[in-house]
């Protein structure tokens, strides 16, 4: 029997043995048709192709989308060869053989693919859909996927932008010390109801993050947001039950408003009680609802040996159309 421990707020579906032959039998099909996960026909396949995948696990991830069950999922099951996908590598760009994980990201895309689209930023990882989180030597203080010694705040995933993700994927190859993700759901929060009204008006400035800003062209969305950044609420949609646009280590109040700076603190400190460890081991791939969850990462100590954490990540639009302004044709990914 399984006692791992998962955050209140996120659900879990664990592929049986069957379910497993059924995966295996389907990632092979893809692999011997597209070379890659990034393939661009295995992208524009991938949704009608996941619908090869167990149907417990399709109504699983469905439901997470179109009924918002939980503000997470994780699905595990899926065995990976530690020996097989080779030695974490030094660099998001220098993974010696990238075949070596083919297999397991195109399970994780298939599963990405149930929930819309996976997409890239020209600012990060070179526009890559599939990027790779893990220590970078020299950058171990860094508020990104490439740190490790400092704790890695919580946050919305590219709060900043308008066009952020619906959903973050994270899959796991390798994680030797079992370091955590943190993880709080907007669900859980229980504050005053003049707090609460303060958070949904635009009285709050995200400034873009530093990965972003340090890797993007000059006159990218990017730079044009930092430039002229406007006041956006905290909580928006539902009422009663919102959504979340938060980042505080790039956040602040308008200044001069210090109903919205209280109203500010009394959110994140609601989140930081809530907040959750979220561990995973290789093979399992986890989903943040972006618009329900914040997440972050606890602080760890990298070897740079090969042996350090390596995980996968995707961002996912449930609509791609509403960033077509800044993708160069409609068949594009990648948001500039």
């Amino acid at each position: 029997m399984n006692s791992k421990k998962f955050p209140r707020d996120v659900g879990v579906y664990r592929v049986d043995g069957g379910e497993l032959e059924r995966i295996e039998r389907l990632v092979a099909r893809v692999r011997k048709q597209f070379a890659t996960a990034s393939d661009t026909d295995f992208l524009f396949h991938a949704a009608s192709l996941a619908t090869g995948l167990p149907d417990g696990l399709v109504d699983f991830l469905r439901s997470f989308e179109l009924h918002e069950t939980t503000a997470g999922v994780v699905v595990s099951g899926l065995p990976v060869d530690d020996d097989a996908i080779g030695p974490t590598p030094p660099h998001w760009s220098q993974q010696p053989e990238p075949s070596s994980t083919v297999r397991e990201e195109v399970f994780f895309v298939l599963l990405a693919a149930l929930l819309g689209e996976p997409f890239g930023w020209s600012t990060l990882q070179s526009g890559r859909i599939i990027h790779d989180v893990l220590p970078v030597r020299g950058e171990e203080t860094a508020q990104s996927g490439h740190g490790s010694s400092d704790l890695l705040e919580w946050h919305t995933e590219d709060g900043f932008h308008p066009f952020r993700c619906d959903y973050l994927g994270l899959m796991a190859l390798r994680n030797p010390t079992g370091v955590a993700t943190t993880f709080a759901g907007v669900g859980s929060l229980a504050l005053p109801a003049e707090v609460t009204e303060v958070l949904q008006q635009p009285r709050f400035l995200i400034r873009p993050d530093t990965e972003h800003l340090r890797t993007g062209p000059a006159g990218s969305s990017v730079h044009d947001i930092a430039a002229r950044t406007s006041p956006v609420p905290v909580l928006f949609g539902s009422r009663t039950e919102p959504y979340l646009r938060i980042d505080p280590y790039f956040m602040d109040a308008v200044p001069g408003d210090p109903d919205a700076t209280h109203a500010l603190k009394c959110v994140v400190a609601a989140l930081e009680a809530d907040l959750e460890d979220l561990v995973l081991d290789p093979g399992e791939v986890a989903f943040v609802d972006n618009y329900r969850a914040v997440h972050g990462r606890r602080p760890f100590e990298a070897r740079y040996d090969g042996t350090d954490r390596w995980l996968k990540k995707v961002v996912v639009a449930r609509d791609l159309r509403k960033s077509r302004e800044l993708r160069s044709s409609a068949r594009s990914r990648v948001v500039a």
